[in-house]
């Protein structure tokens, strides 16, 4: 099984930690910000806009590596408090109205820049 990692221009990037690893048929996308990855950017005040922008960040790596969200088995979500669960809910439904996946989360221990909430998921390759 080679690991491979995947990039893209479309997604903030670290030289900390690869955006997504693939593997063994799967691909793991580490945690994505709302983040404009254009601008470095928090996009949003509102925990459905920043939700938006976290999967906008995650669909644009798994494409990178050839997948998608229809793909995603598992998510990990993080958010700064628990009050912003319904509306993060909101926004999740509108990604995954149908045969959601799999979903863990906690609370985010630090807020870089008005970060609210970071995604990560595990998709099929």
């Amino acid at each position: 099984m080679a690991k491979q990692t995947v990039s893209t221009l479309d997604a903030p990037s670290s030289p900390f930690f690869s955006q997504a690893v693939r593997s063994g048929g799967l691909v793991f996308v580490s945690g994505q910000a709302p983040v404009d990855p254009a601008t470095g950017q928090v996009v949003g005040r509102t925990i459905q806009q920043q939700t938006r922008q976290c999967l906008t960040n995650v669909r644009a790596v798994l494409t990178a590596a050839g997948s998608s969200l229809d793909k995603v088995l598992d998510a990990t979500f993080l958010l700064a408090e628990e009050e912003d669960f319904a509306g993060m809910n909101e926004e999740w439904i509108r990604w995954f109205p149908v045969d959601p996946p799999a979903r863990h989360g906690a609370r985010l221990p630090i807020r870089p820049g008005g970060m609210r909430i970071s995604v990560a998921v595990t998709a099929e390759a």
